[in-house]
């Protein structure tokens, strides 16, 4: 069955005549008659009744008509959209923890407001995972925070944000600021590796040729912060989860020696990667906000 015939056929059950559904659809008669001929030898019955001033629908005509309206209501549907389809395509984006903490829902709630057409998805997991979902095709794009990660990226600056050594008010030190090797002598509370505090604090400590060698390790920052505040050890987080503690006077912050600890945000994708003019307005956008701010 040809979908121009199922539209001949509803044109003439409109116009009530074969002339008047010519005109309708700017073909010819010959093209008409030749579409009902074929919709009735499929159907092996009489689709109308032909009357002295025009055609009816017969009984197995109507029929047919009320199965071709879905199919011809669809398919106009469609073919409004076509231009537009690309513009649709779902986004999948993977988002390092912190950033989709702190950075990410504000992103997303402007981006709903300015694009509401954009339908993005998100993925939250370690910064080295969501590296991994957008090399392998898991995701469109990666919300990455740390060091510029070695491959073929387009990168969009997103900010960046503190890391600060806590530790319980009562926690013996000695005065003065403590070097990174002084640092790692004392019990460390640390984020697991393959997160990006982890991977930030770790690389600072390779600088110097030291490791750390935690007494904790999770993937959960307040379960750190709840262990720092007890008197369990360092912890190194970022900075923003630890001011509620610090102003309470539960943790109190540690000076380090000439360093600064630091985690640069970006979104990432790769460069071979087609972009869809959905994907295309979320990367603009994103330039966009990093200009402002």
């Amino acid at each position: 069955m040809i979908l121009r015939h199922l539209e001949i056929l509803e044109a003439i059950a409109q116009t009530g005549t074969f002339t008047g559904a010519a005109r309708k659809l700017y073909i010819t008669q010959s093209a008409v008659f030749h579409a009902v001929a074929e919709l009735e030898k499929q159907t092996g019955a009489d689709l109308f009744y032909r009357l002295p001033k025009g055609v009816a629908l017969t009984p197995c005509g109507e029929m047919l008509l009320d199965e071709a309206k879905g199919i011809l209501t669809a398919c106009r549907d469609l073919d409004r959209r076509i231009p537009h389809l690309e513009e649709n395509i779902p986004i999948h984006v993977a988002s390092s923890i912190t950033i989709a903490s702190f950075l990410l829902p504000r992103i997303l709630s402007n981006i709903r407001r300015e694009m509401p057409e954009l339908h993005i998805s998100v993925r939250v997991e370690s910064a080295q995972t969501c590296l991994g979902l957008l090399n392998n095709g898991g995701a469109d794009a990666a919300f990455w925070e740390g060091t510029m990660p070695r491959g073929n990226f387009l990168a969009i600056p997103l900010g960046s944000y503190s890391l600060q050594a806590v530790c319980a008010p009562d926690f013996t030190l000695p005065a003065g600021p403590l070097t990174l090797l002084e640092l790692v002598r004392y019990p460390l509370l640390l984020r697991e590796p393959g997160s990006a505090i982890r991977d930030t604090f770790d690389n600072m400590l390779a600088v110097v040729g030291c490791t750390a060698v935690p007494v904790w390790e999770s993937v959960n920052s307040f379960a750190l912060i709840k262990a720092a505040e007890e008197g369990l050890g360092i912890a190194v987080l970022l900075e923003k989860l630890l001011m509620d503690s610090l102003a309470l006077g539960r943790l109190r912050r540690i000076s380090l020696k000439n360093v600064r600890m630091e985690n640069r945000m970006f979104a990432l994708v790769r460069t071979e990667k087609y972009l869809t003019k959905s994907l295309e307005k979320f990367l603009d956008f994103l330039k966009k906000e990093e200009k402002t701010r």
